[in-house]
């Protein structure tokens, strides 16, 4: 069971950090803001569920308002600076996480919000003769599912190969007579719904609170560093990996847990300085 209990987790993980890997993958900005708007998507699902009673329509409509936000960011605070240095991208993502942060403080107040764990979605099921929480097992098929469709959509699509090819030559996209401002606009906003995704799908397991989002972005970075900055399958053996290393950490020596995950972030480094599946740019 602790094997299926680190494939949900790695599951919740590769949901947010794949929308990092996108977003620098494709326009090179290291978002410091993501771990924030997993904190914006988690309090809106809250929002949406209490709202409307359903647990579905918020995992529907909070990634889809957290994705426009994103767009709206990228239009009128990231889009001035594509001409400047990379660390202009660092301060104003920072800046932008404590904007957001207190902007959430300020709207829900400081109290936790818990999302109740839906009634379908509740108890467990048997597998291999022990019960598994049935909420778990959905994570992990939601995360399979997410993976399968974005690698479709990015390998199979027209926009899919729009996107890769601005990530590679946005000149050369833009002289071929595509909007490469609307391509990055959508991008953005992918990632940020992806962020605001798992939000939603973590608040039943732990509660929305201020400053949830901190350590979730550490985690995404680490994954991402391991599997390779911007490399997508390098964003799922990442997530697998440290869901691995989390989950027998935890159980087996739950003191040494934390510095478990570094170490393996180190030993990755170490054989290979640019991550799993990095490669040179």
């Amino acid at each position: 069971m602790q094997g299926l209990n680190a494939v949900a987790l790695a599951a919740l993980l590769f949901l947010i950090s794949i929308g990092l890997t996108l977003i620098f993958g494709i326009m090179r900005i290291v978002n410091f803001a993501h771990g924030a708007l997993y904190m914006l998507g988690a309090y809106a699902g809250f929002t949406i569920a209490a709202w409307t009673g359903s647990y579905g329509l918020a995992l529907a409509l909070a990634p889809l308002a957290v994705a426009a936000i994103g767009i709206v960011l990228e239009a009128v605070v990231l889009r001035p600076l594509y001409r400047r240095e990379h660390g202009a991208f660092l301060l104003v993502t920072f800046g932008l996480a404590l904007v957001i942060g207190e902007a959430i403080r300020l709207g829900w107040g400081p109290d936790p919000r818990r999302l109740p764990i839906p009634p379908a979605l509740a108890g467990s099921v048997t597998i291999l003769g022990a019960p598994f929480p049935t909420y778990r097992l959905f994570l992990a098929v939601t995360g399979a599912v997410v993976a399968v469709a974005l690698w479709q959509f990015l390998a199979r699509t027209r926009l899919g190969l729009l996107i890769r090819a601005t990530s590679q030559n946005a000149e050369m996209v833009h002289a071929l007579g595509v909007d490469v401002q609307v391509v990055r606009a959508g991008v953005f906003g992918l990632g940020c719904g992806l962020a605001a995704l798992g939000g939603v799908m973590a608040t039943p397991l732990v509660s929305a609170h201020l400053g949830m989002g901190v350590n979730v972005v550490v985690d995404a970075f680490v994954i991402v560093i391991i599997g390779g900055m911007g490399s997508f399958g390098g964003s799922i053996v990442g997530s697998l990996l440290v869901g691995l290393v989390q989950t027998f950490g935890n159980f087996y020596l739950p003191d040494l847990a934390l510095a478990a995950i570094y170490l393996t972030m180190i030993a990755v480094l170490v054989l290979r300085p640019r991550g799993l599946f990095g490669h040179e740019e």
